[in-house]
């Protein structure tokens, strides 16, 4: 498998964790590079932050218009009609990324998945199924796909895996309610999920990166 392309930054050499983020649709990998010099991980060490480009294809929701999506939306109801094929083919080429860090010395239990909006819904597929256990999963403004399989699908390795989700409640993309959902799905399998809503719309603010700072501090400690 060819890797994604990717944006890496690192807080200091040789980086003994790695958070891995991935933009929404129709963003790019620069999209959240400015979030890392807001982020204050001094004390769990050196951090790799590490950026993968989506592939770029006809989203149906857009008129089939080609642009970086992780998967195809066909309708604007997130939890009917999802693309199965182009989520578990991502799901595949994350974890591409997350061997190479592995390979690079980085153990997966100070590995964190992170995302927003599609980048989120990518971050809870890969994360929830890994077969070794991760430092944490983060999402912003997303929801969990394939929620009908999770409890089939994820692999007990990560049954507890800490899970931050943050989310606007004037989300006019990604309702409040779909992550609502999404979150009492996921603790009524028992997983410990940190839950932050902010009065905004479809984006990031910057208490939301301040809750997200305080979890990596906590799961990379």
């Amino acid at each position: 498998m060819t890797l994604l392309q990717t944006i890496e930054l690192e807080t200091a050499p040789q980086p003994t964790a790695t958070v891995l983020l991935m933009h929404g649709l129709g963003a790019s990998a620069d999209d959240f590079v400015p979030m890392v010099p807001q982020l204050d991980l001094s004390g769990v060490g050196p951090v790799r932050f590490v950026f993968p480009q989506a592939p770029t294809m006809p989203v149906s929701i857009n008129g089939g218009y080609r642009m970086p999506s992780w998967y195809d939306i066909v309708v604007s109801d997130l939890g009917r009609q999802e693309d199965a094929a182009g989520l578990r083919a991502s799901r595949d080429a994350i974890e591409a990324l997350i061997l190479r860090e592995k390979q690079r010395g980085i153990a997966a239990n100070r590995i964190v998945l992170a995302g927003f909006s599609q980048g989120c819904a990518m971050s809870l597929m890969t994360g929830l199924r890994h077969g070794e256990r991760l430092a944490g999963i983060a999402g912003m403004s997303g929801y969990l796909p394939l929620a009908s399989t999770t409890a089939k699908e994820r692999h007990l390795a990560n049954g507890d895996v800490p899970i931050f989700l943050a989310h606007g409640t004037r989300d006019g993309v990604v309702p409040l309610a779909r992550a609502e959902a999404s979150r009492d799905a996921l603790l009524e399998l028992g997983y410990p999920v940190e839950w932050h809503t902010y009065p905004m719309e479809h984006t990031v603010c910057p208490p939301e990166v301040r809750q997200l700072e305080i979890f990596l501090q906590k799961v990379l400690a």
